[in-house]
């Protein structure tokens, strides 16, 4: 059993995948062997984190998941806790697995009640976990459902949800009204993407991993089932040869900063600056109206058309409003890298001839990183914010196909999609990063991974990591600003 930590890459597997995993490792196992594990792995984790619990109340749905919260209840009994256990299910409808583990909990001595317990120390979800499908509606009609959730979250008592916050979807992220909201979560077999994006970070807490016995290795090996993304791990820090100077590392051109918004500009340029680049221009749309940026003279501004947009990697769109449009054509033809945010993104999604151009870009061996938030990602998709929300990955990589380009879809784990189906989901960032300009900051730290000759999607998954990494290690109190996080 391990805690899950945003500095370790995992592979992340949905439901479909991990159901194909847990048949192929369930056939080289006796009967209900990998219950049996789940059910004594909750049971440790449940311990660890209360230790003097005296009264456990186990909220049990009426399949496999409830029968890893029964089994768990008869190690919490042996161990002398007071283990009161509520059951949605039925010896008679129950799977086979949940109706050997109910058995043995009766067995054993396990309480069993139909109303939760008035007072509890500890409160176990295992209501439904990936039992409950990609829907909620696949969920069983039980009044008792919503009033066990509603006692679940309104209770002083910490909650370990069993695989999955009940509510919680596996594959997305997305939540139902009625969602248990847990101060841990032990997944089980397989790591879930919905875990990690979405909804899924605030639902589920603190999250621990057991792969019950069968091996890291096992997931991907043996049965021969991808990923069906990865949670981004730190990567290897490289060391810069003493032998070298800023032309090793790259030039980044930052395009944007409309009047009023040259900040979203300075900005990017400040983030591809102290991501590494070795230089670092900037054409501001504000009809010249800046020269110098005092604060950081290592920034050189020069007129938009007088920069070098070939060689160097582009970052568009920071603060570009509508002026920006008007040099996307230009931009998308000849810019070997291209990272394109904000009102460039905006400009693109309204215009089919700039549609065209992108989609062009790959055919012709330019890169193309796109830096979408939700709301940007809906209007290239004609669809709506929610809609990208509710499935935040199928919505990166209907972009990335769409367009043909890396993707990076904003917001709490962010999901990196890139050509070839290769997905990532950030588990680095805080709602620290919820304030202006943090996003043109990401745009220029990208830019600059890109400079450094990394490939667009090796590229994007540092800046991404490494930029909420730097949230993550803010003291508490200060709030983070944009500017001052670009200087980290």
């Amino acid at each position: 059993m391990q805690q899950i930590d945003s500095d370790h890459g995992w592979p992340l597997h949905d439901v479909r995948r991990t159901r194909q995993i847990e048949r192929a490792v369930a056939a080289t196992l006796p009967p209900h062997t990998l219950m049996q594990r789940a059910g004594l792995a909750v049971a440790r984790l449940a311990l660890a984190k209360a230790p003097h619990a005296r009264t456990i109340w186990i909220a049990c749905g009426p399949g496999n998941n409830g029968g890893d919260g029964m089994l768990a209840a008869m190690h919490l009994h042996h161990w002398g806790k007071h283990a009161v256990v509520s059951w949605l299910g039925s010896a008679e409808h129950a799977p086979s697995d949940a109706a050997a583990a109910h058995q043995e909990a009766l067995r054993a001595g396990v309480a069993f009640s139909e109303d939760p317990p008035k007072q509890f120390d500890l409160c176990i979800d295992a209501l439904f976990g990936i039992g409950a499908g990609s829907s909620s509606s696949a969920r069983p009609a039980d009044p008792r459902l919503c009033a066990w959730v509603e006692r679940i979250n309104r209770g002083d008592a910490p909650v370990l949800a069993v695989d999955l916050p009940s509510g919680l979807q596996a594959d997305t992220g997305s939540v139902a009204a009625d969602t248990v909201h847990a101060d841990c979560t032990l997944s089980l077999l397989t790591l879930k993407p919905g875990l990690f994006t979405a909804h899924g970070r605030d639902a589920a807490g603190e999250i621990w991993f057991d792969d019950l016995g069968t091996g890291h290795d096992a997931m991907l090996t043996p049965t021969r089932v991808q990923a069906t993304a990865w949670l981004l791990g730190a990567g290897p820090s490289a060391l810069r040869p003493h032998a070298s100077h800023k032309g090793s590392y790259g030039d980044v051109t930052v395009i944007g900063g409309a009047p009023g918004m040259t900040g979203a500009a300075l900005l990017a340029a400040s983030g591809a600056l102290h991501g590494g680049a070795g230089r670092v221009f900037v054409g501001l749309l504000d009809g010249g109206a800046s020269t110098v940026d005092p604060s950081q003279p290592e920034l050189m501004l020069r007129a938009v058309d007088a920069l070098d947009v070939t060689s160097s990697v582009v970052v568009c769109g920071c603060g570009g409003g509508d002026a920006i449009r008007a040099h996307l054509p230009r931009l998308l033809s000849v810019a070997g890298r291209l990272v394109i945010d904000a009102d460039a993104l905006n400009a693109i999604a309204n215009d089919t001839t700039l549609q065209q151009l992108l989609t062009a870009r790959q055919s012709r061996q330019r890169v193309t990183v796109l830096t979408p938030h939700p709301l940007e990602a809906a209007r290239l998709l004609g669809s709506s914010s929610a809609a990208v929300q509710g499935d935040r990955l199928a919505a990166a990589l209907q972009l990335c196909e769409r367009f043909a380009c890396t993707v990076v879809l904003k917001g709490s784990g962010t999901v990196i999609a890139a050509p070839a189906a290769r997905v990532a989901i950030n588990a680095t960032g805080s709602a620290r990063l919820a304030t202006a300009g943090t996003g043109d900051v990401l745009a220029g730290m990208i830019g600059a991974e890109l400079a450094g000759t990394q490939s667009a999607f090796a590229a994007a998954c540092r800046a991404v990591h490494r930029h909420g990494r730097l949230a993550d290690q803010w003291p508490p109190g200060p709030p983070l600003t944009a500017s001052v996080l670009a200087r980290l």
